[in-house]
């Protein structure tokens, strides 16, 4: 895995969990789910953590299901439009959305991954324009005013929806604008 090991959104990121349905009988680990099972059966399904399915599959004991905020559902809508889709809904955790996906592309044979890796890739581009957007007529309206009119609902809804990785870039392209328009109001340029 590409993640850094002390990195708080590679943790959170493997710690969303998926259904694997396992091939093997796997003795005296029927506990690790908290049922009353002893062994864990051929054909059972458990949703176990990213970090122990990673284990299970390439291991051979188990096989994966996409998770569902990557299923045919989600990518239908992203198809549509992506900016309608509120991503930090799909998965919990401070909704981190794309480190997930990375997680499972990582996982799937080159097919599938490249296919994620498409999906996730158009995805943050369509909605990186509306994002910088939004972050730069905040950070011009200031902190005061930075109430919505009519369309105001669409853009709070957009921004509620953010990704964890696309909150750290609406923060970023807001100090941007901020400080673009602080050295352009302090320099000769901006007086005249």
């Amino acid at each position: 895995m590409d993640y850094e090991y002390m990195s708080i959104d590679a943790i959170l990121a493997e710690n969303q969990k998926m259904t694997c349905i396992f091939k093997t009988k796997i003795p005296e680990m029927g506990h690790l789910w908290g049922g009353t099972e002893r062994d864990i059966m051929p054909q059972s399904k458990y949703q176990v953590p990213v970090w122990m399915a990673y284990f299970a599959v390439y291991s051979g004991w188990a096989d994966f299901v996409i998770p569902t905020p990557f299923g045919a559902r989600v990518r239908n809508a992203l198809d549509a439009e992506a900016r309608s889709v509120r991503l930090s809904n799909l998965v919990g955790a401070g909704g981190l959305w794309y480190g997930f996906g990375k997680l499972i592309m990582e996982m799937v044979d080159d097919e599938q991954g490249e296919a994620m890796s498409a999906m996730l890739t158009t995805t943050f581009r369509q909605r990186l324009i509306e994002l910088v957007d939004q972050a730069q007529h905040f950070a011009a309206l200031g902190p005061s005013s930075a109430g919505g009119g009519g369309s105001g609902d669409l853009a709070q809804s957009f921004r509620e929806g953010l990704d964890g990785t696309e909150r750290e870039l609406f923060v970023l392209a807001q100090e941007s604008a901020r400080r673009t328009k602080k050295w352009y109001e302090e320099t000769d340029s901006g007086r005249r």
